[in-house]
């Protein structure tokens, strides 16, 4: 691999969707089906997917449908549609949902002081879908734990599923049966879900490069992030951006501060379905930075930017996580660098669902999978940060072909930006990867000048 470098790189135009993916109505009953074989398989008689405004991914990404406001419930048999139980605002919401469900009103997930005069007690509604004395039970909220019986939910909820079923064993977390990084149902993603992915890291990596070409010292950081054009799509985080000593905080929110020459920045934009982050020097040149780290590309840009280079280049169908872990560790493993969270992880609706990649993971990277390359560096000195992070998925030769058939305008802009990978940026990318950002790999370290980046080529 050749050394990397700064150079003028000029950042094609990929182009734009022109209307957003949807999933169809089958792809949810298909899902449904396919947590029904493996919930009876798992020995559950009664799974239940629980919701909240923040956490709603699983149910959404079995209904279509995801709670504003309040909390919700999916209580799934083993056979039939499922019953949703929604609070006094998403009644109307949830019947629009494109799964065939049954919804029932269960107003303990309204919000407070609002009426709750016309739903069952909880223990009345779940004997009826089932629950009952010796029910093995799994509850899906948003996380596995070390334990099987720590669960995400309201504890009054838990409590009443214990109280029935006579056995606080009988509650167990299921929620890897969606999200395990192996094979969970919402890490093995479909055609459609895919492209749906793509157009969403279109919306947020073209709200980047927007930034990054506009950003004008003197402007106020929300000034800034308006360059990022949100659509309206739902956040899979809050809007992040800022600049001088406040972004080596990371994860805040911009305020009224002018952004000034020679400040640190950094900006992460998330919907559901994508992410990308950048962050650099509000410099031209290495000339503007304070001179204890004129040295910031060759010491930490540099060393950053072939470590995932070669992360790219290893990513492949049937590579193992600790493989992944280990480029990482090779090239990014001083202390110095404090890389201290997983080098790549699986998106989804949220931003983070799982990671496969851990020291000595043997869990293989699938067909369908979608990945965030996330790799941050937190030194906790002088030199700040640097940061790449794009979206990209893997597909084998069918599912290639497939998508290429439905999606050719997203396929021909999956191509274009894997050639401009290969022949601008020096990275050789498998077959397999499918890159979803229309600023792929595309690190310029000093924010004026965003047109010099980091290459291999």
């Amino acid at each position: 691999m050749s050394e990397p470098r700064l150079e003028q790189v000029t950042l094609p135009e990929f182009g734009m969707p022109d209307a957003m993916p949807e999933i169809p109505a089958a792809v949810y009953r298909h899902r449904l089906r396919q947590l029904q074989d493996r919930m009876v398989a798992a020995g559950y008689d009664r799974v239940l997917v629980f919701a909240d405004r923040e956490h709603s991914a699983s149910m959404s990404y079995l209904t279509g449908f995801d709670p504003r406001f309040e909390e919700a419930m999916l209580i799934v048999a083993p056979e039939g549609p499922p019953l949703s139980l929604v609070g006094n605002e998403c009644v109307g919401m949830a019947e629009a949902a494109p799964l065939d469900m049954r919804v029932e009103l269960f107003q303990d997930f309204s919000l407070p002081s609002q009426s709750r005069d016309r739903s069952r007690p909880l223990s009345e509604i779940l004997g009826s879908e089932g629950v009952a004395v010796g029910s093995n039970l799994g509850v899906v909220g948003w996380k596995t734990y070390s334990t099987p019986t720590m669960l995400d939910g309201p504890a009054y909820l838990i409590d009443e599923l214990r109280s029935i079923t006579g056995d606080a064993a009988l509650v167990r977390n299921a929620t890897g049966l969606l999200i395990d990084a192996g094979d969970g149902l919402r890490v093995i993603n479909e055609v459609e879900q895919l492209a749906f992915f793509e157009w969403a890291a279109c919306q947020t990596s073209q709200g980047v490069r927007n930034l990054l070409t506009g950003l004008v010292p003197g402007m106020t950081e929300r000034e800034a992030v308006r360059l990022l054009q949100w659509n309206g799509m739902p956040l899979s985080c809050h809007l992040m951006l800022t600049a001088g000593e406040r972004a080596t905080l990371g994860l805040l929110s911009p305020g009224d501060r002018p952004i000034a020459r020679g400040d640190r920045f950094t900006v992460a934009f998330g919907i559901w379905g994508a992410l990308n982050c950048r962050a650099g020097w509000v410099v031209e040149s290495a000339d503007e930075l304070p001179p204890e780290i004129a040295d910031y590309v060759d010491r930490l840009v540099a060393p950053y930017f072939a470590a995932i280079a070669e992360w790219y280049e290893a990513m492949h169908i049937g590579q193992k996580g600790g493989v992944l872990f280990e480029i990482i560790a090779r090239h990014l493993g001083d202390p110095f660098f404090g890389i201290f969270l997983n080098p790549g992880h699986q998106i989804h609706l949220e931003e983070w669902v799982n990671s496969p990649i851990s020291a000595h993971s043997e869990i293989e990277m699938r067909s369908g999978m979608a990945f965030q390359v996330d790799v941050i560096p937190a030194t906790g000195t002088p030199y700040f940060t640097t940061n790449i992070e794009d979206g990209i998925a893997l597909a084998d030769a069918e599912l290639r072909d497939e998508f290429s058939r439905r999606y050719p305008d997203a396929w021909n802009r999956i191509v274009a930006r894997r050639g401009f990978m290969r022949e601008a940026l020096g990275i050789d990318l498998h077959p397999d990867v499918l890159l979803f950002s229309n600023i792929p790999a595309y690190l310029p370290p000093f924010l004026l000048r965003p047109d010099h980046v980091m290459t291999l080529a």
